[in-house]
């Protein structure tokens, strides 16, 4: 027997086993939290806010065990057009991955490119930026296996995949510039102008592009020149899309690959102006998604029947990241059930009215981080906090136009940290990222967003964002 045993290495749990224990853990909070509510009204823009010191607390509504598991399913069933919409979306990049068109394609893209093929990187984290501006990052969850095949075909890990559209989104949905569900109902609720304010914040959207561009170039050029320094190296070794073949080995482009890309980009645009333009929700997505796995399947020359298994096949490996965004989403019916948000939020409200005046604009910056865990719907918190925090700002001479940029930085950047965001949950279930290997790549860059955040709410008063 050796006189010495070799230390275990720590494994995180399992992502499904994260998001379970914090089910509980929510569970049992419902018992300790009071449970409480703030009344409500509608505004004259006729959103519904709450009313500034009308919070109390109310019966206790603590979640028994045995509701618990009724309360998990409730959560895949009120988000059952944002799962239909990744399934399918699964599918149809299944299919047309099988097809080797877009393999194709990209190998004479790359060729072109030679060894400037890591500038796909700024070059798609600008486009998802700029889209982002105005539509909710989760709408292009179903990027998410475009950008992995990419990344693979550059040598990179699916790590940079997800990358691209998180940190790209970030700073578009987070900057606030034409944001509807933050910036434009958070003005509305002020009595702000529209749109104003905009010169500070395209130059948030600047420094934060400028960011995260070089972290995840450095990032790229590091695991390209080392593999195995990637958190997704051993995860990445055994799904590769390619299987075991290279770019070149799919051969030239044919009529039928050039017609399936042409599908594949079109559809990509109506998403985009569907999403923006048209209103389109998860639903609506989700048929587009289903049309271009059929379509695609024909223009491959494949029979229905083995369009059929396909589509199947690709439903089956999205799996993951659906029972992952189902869970994740019933911790907030869990903390709504047993009415302990508004609770959580008043409590951290208080906080910052009894600080500093000079410490009070951090905080409120810092809260809307926090308030993340508990409410990470943009509009929601935007409702919740706006009534509250802009009695305070004027108290304390902060102008209006500061809060709603803390507002947006602290609800924006917060979104990609916490596990309850369908938005970072979803991308990372269609890139085959598990949380943990996002956090352990993640966190440094985090903080440096949370400290860049930080000095824009300083600096704002300088620049005159009023």
């Amino acid at each position: 027997m050796e006189a010495t045993k070799k230390k275990r290495k720590f494994k995180a749990p399992h992502s499904l086993v994260l998001l379970m224990s914090m089910v509980l853990f929510v569970a049992l909070l419902t018992w300790i939290v009071p449970a409480g509510q703030f009344e409500r009204v509608k505004n004259e823009a006729g959103k519904t806010v709450i009313i500034p010191g009308s919070f109390k607390v109310i019966e206790s509504h603590a979640i028994s065990p045995l509701q618990v598991p009724a309360l998990v399913v409730d959560g895949f069933i009120d988000n059952g057009a944002l799962l239909m919409m990744i399934m399918f979306s699964g599918a149809a990049f299944h299919i047309v991955t099988k097809s080797g068109a877009f393999q194709s394609a990209v190998s004479k893209a790359v060729a072109k490119m030679k060894d400037k093929g890591i500038w796909f990187i700024p070059i798609l984290m600008l486009l998802f930026g700029a889209l982002s501006t105005t539509i909710g990052v989760n709408t292009f969850i179903a990027f998410a296996p475009l950008t992995v095949l990419i990344s693979f075909s550059l040598g990179l890990d699916s790590m940079v995949g997800a990358a691209v559209i998180i940190l790209g989104g970030a700073v578009g949905f987070s900057s606030g510039m034409f944001q509807p569900s933050t910036t434009l109902l958070s003005q509305g609720i002020a009595g702000l102008e529209l749109y104003s304010g905009l010169d500070y914040r395209f130059l948030i959207f600047v420094v934060y592009m400028i960011i995260n561009i070089i972290f995840l170039m450095r990032y790229a050029k590091r695991i390209k020149a080392k593999p195995e320094l990637s958190p997704m190296y051993e995860l990445d070794k055994g799904r590769n899309v390619f299987e075991g073949k290279t770019l070149d080995s799919f051969g030239e482009m044919t009529v039928r690959k050039t017609l399936i890309i042409i599908v594949l980009f079109a559809t990509m645009i109506l998403v985009v102006v569907g999403g923006s333009q048209w209103k389109w929700g998860m639903r609506e997505l989700a048929a587009a998604f289903l049309v271009l796995g059929i379509v695609a399947g024909l223009l491959a020359g494949s029979k229905l029947s083995d369009i059929a298994k396909d589509f199947t096949e690709g439903v089956r490996k999205m799996m993951g990241a659906v029972m992952i965004i189902g869970i994740a989403r019933s911790i907030g019916n869990i903390m709504e059930e047993g009415m302990i948000i508004d609770t959580i939020i008043n409590s951290m409200t208080g906080v910052i009215a009894s600080l500093p005046k000079p410490m009070q604009g951090l905080s409120m910056l810092t809260t809307n981080y926090l308030i993340n865990l508990v409410l990470t719907s943009g509009s929601g918190q935007a409702a919740v906090v706006m009534p509250v925090f802009l009695p305070i700002a004027d108290a304390i001479g902060m102008s209006r136009q500061t809060v709603i940029t803390a507002f947006c930085m602290g609800d924006g950047f917060g979104n990609y940290v916490v596990p309850t965001s369908s938005a970072l949950m979803g991308i990372l279930g269609a890139a085959n990222v598990p949380y943990e290997k996002w956090m352990s790549f993640f966190w440094r860059l985090f903080l440096i967003w949370y400290l860049v955040s930080c000095a824009f709410v300083l600096f704002a008063p300088v620049w005159g964002h009023v």
